[in-house]
């Protein structure tokens, strides 16, 4: 046996992770490039003060308070009981993946999307099942309904807007794909949901009306606190139960927790660039298309655009320029973070060099 003794199917493979690179502009992970206000900053200081003067017992396992700031954010009827959290949605999928997936169950979603999601099924010892999405990265709901159906899935991992393409789901598939997976979860990962263009509605909606769907989120996008590392998630009050098998002990610090509620309470001021970063956003798009590149509609805080017979020269180009994307999704095909207005000049500047 070779050393250290690694499981098999774990052999060769490289961590998941962008590269992390000091550049002056930085537009690969999907960061909201607008950082909390002073007054912000100084209310988070002051909860985490107060929550060491604690640090000698543990946190509240059931993040009580929490659980009942989320669901008021989240509004909808959403109760304290539907909601759990995790340190970050990673962890949240993950958990989910322990609990309702696991050896002879099938994981399902459609290429190309999040590639941490075929990671969670073989952490977590579950087949994964890919389908397939449309050449404009729409998904087409025959295919995805008879795909569910032939393979029933414990759980159906759909984000919207899917990561890396930001294409949203349409609001009607999601009771289809509820009711195709029998008792099967629907997971409707909405990380980037608050950057959704007006008129796209969210899976929340449907919570009442589909016991097996689950609606995931983050506070790392919309929220500017990808540093917190707090995601979280609302189904019914069963599906949050059953988590509660697999959760590590004490999962959320209690500096987790304080900071998560400091900024709940400032959400109005977090949220306060995301109209701007959308403008932002539907203006790259417009240029991109205008340079002759493809762009898939968007509803994240990213543009996928291509194609190029070498992404990674075009990739490698723009970072000797001093900016940084990510190479991702299907070949050919690169994206770019939404940043501030003038990291988006920077980035149209060097991209429009490397064109030339």
């Amino acid at each position: 046996m070779s050393w250290p003794p690694l499981r098999e199917e774990l052999k060769g493979i490289e961590p998941y992770g962008a590269p992390q690179l000091d550049v002056p502009v930085q537009l690969n992970v999907n960061e909201n490039p607008y950082g909390p206000s002073p007054e912000c900053v100084a209310d988070i200081a002051r909860a985490v003060s107060e929550a060491a003067t604690t640090l000698n017992r543990y946190p509240d396992r059931e993040f009580t308070e929490l659980r009942a700031a989320l669901a008021a954010y989240l509004g909808h009827g959403v109760t304290p009981e539907q909601v759990w959290a995790a340190n970050g949605s990673n962890e949240v999928m993950l958990q989910l993946l322990q609990a309702f997936g696991g050896p002879g169950r099938v994981a399902l979603s459609f290429a190309p999307t999040y590639s941490m999601y075929p990671e969670y099924a073989r952490d977590s010892l579950t087949e994964w099942v890919a389908g397939r999405r449309e050449t404009d990265f729409s998904l087409d709901l025959d295919h995805a309904h008879d795909l569910v159906k032939e393979q029933q899935p414990s759980v159906v991992l759909l984000p919207s807007p899917n990561n890396p393409t930001g294409t949203a789901l349409p609001f009607d598939a999601i009771a289809t794909l509820c009711e195709a997976a029998g008792d099967g979860l629907v997971v409707i990962d909405e990380a980037y949901g608050e950057f959704r263009r007006e008129g796209v509605r969210s899976a929340i909606e449907l919570l009442p009306e589909h016991r097996n769907l689950v609606v995931t989120r983050t506070m790392s996008k919309a929220f500017a606190a990808a540093g917190l590392r707090l995601g979280y998630l609302a189904a019914d009050p069963a599906i949050c139960d059953a988590i509660r098998v697999v959760r590590l002990p004490y999962h959320l610090s209690a500096v987790t927790q304080a900071t998560a509620l400091a900024a709940l309470r400032h959400a109005p001021e977090l949220l306060g660039k995301v109209d701007e970063l959308r403008a932002e956003r539907d203006a790259t798009v417009d240029w991109l298309r205008a340079q002759g590149l493809a762009v898939a509609d968007s509803d994240a805080n990213f543009a996928l655009f291509g194609t190029f017979e070498d992404r990674h020269a075009v990739w490698q180009g723009l970072l000797d320029r001093g900016v940084l994307i990510r190479e991702t999704g299907p070949d050919g095909w690169l994206r770019v973070s939404i940043g501030t207005a003038d990291e988006m000049m920077a980035f149209k500047k060097a991209l429009t060099e490397v064109l030339r």
